[in-house]
Formats: structure tokens, sequence, C-alpha cells
């Protein structure tokens, strides 16, 4: 049975993907990250994501596979994806036809605000 994860940036399956199309597995879990483009992604941090992802759900190991742990999966990787945006090792797209800012204004460094604001 298919179970499924979606979140707004994170989606996962419990399937492999064949010819593009998603096949029931007991075994494997596949990973969609930002489909709608909404981030400017390098390759390191992408690598960065699924590092989280794989030590996330090495973190379940023994457990029952369900709907539940995989949207815990799913938070948690929403939430190291806005700790990297806030880092700035991740950026909104702004050519992306999603234009929402779902984890928050982005931000700008400017001269005259240095020093005197503090970052949350």
């Amino acid at each position: 049975m298919l179970l499924k994860s979606t979140t707004r940036h994170v989606r996962i399956y419990t399937a492999e993907i064949q010819k593009n199309e998603l096949v029931p597995s007991d075994k494997v879990l596949s990973l969609d990250i930002d489909p709608d483009n909404e981030f400017i992604w390098s390759e390191e941090a992408l690598q960065k994501v699924y590092r989280k992802f794989d030590a996330l759900v090495e973190s379940y190991d023994g457990e029952d596979l369900t709907e539940y742990n995989l949207r815990r999966i799913g938070s948690d990787l929403e939430g190291c994806m806005r700790e990297m945006l806030q880092k700035g090792e991740l950026s909104y797209n702004l050519d992306s036809r999603v234009m929402n800012f779902s984890m928050g204004l982005p931000q700008q460094d400017h001269p005259d605000s240095k020093g005197k604001y503090l970052m949350y």
C-alpha cells in the first residue's frame, strides 16, 4: 500500500520511481524536495537535506512505517530547510511560479542596519 506525506516543500512516498511512475514498496522511500522550485539549490544544500532525511529515517528504524511517522520526517525536513534559508544556505527562486515566501520574507543585509538588529 502506498503511504505518503506531503508538505509545502517535501513529498515522501513509500514507493520506487519506475518509468516516471510511483510503484508502491514497503522497502523504499522516495523523496521529492521542493517540487514547485521555490528555492535555488546548490548541490551542497541538496546533500545536506538528503543527509538529514537519511538520519531521520534511520532514527525510526524498527518502528512501524506509518503516515504519521512520514509526516514527522517531512516536518523535520521543512524545519531544516527553514534553518538553511535563515542561514543563507538556501535562497528563494524569484523566477518561480510560486511567490508566497512561505518560510518568511527574503532578508537583505544593508550597511545601515549592521549590528543594530538581532535576527532570530
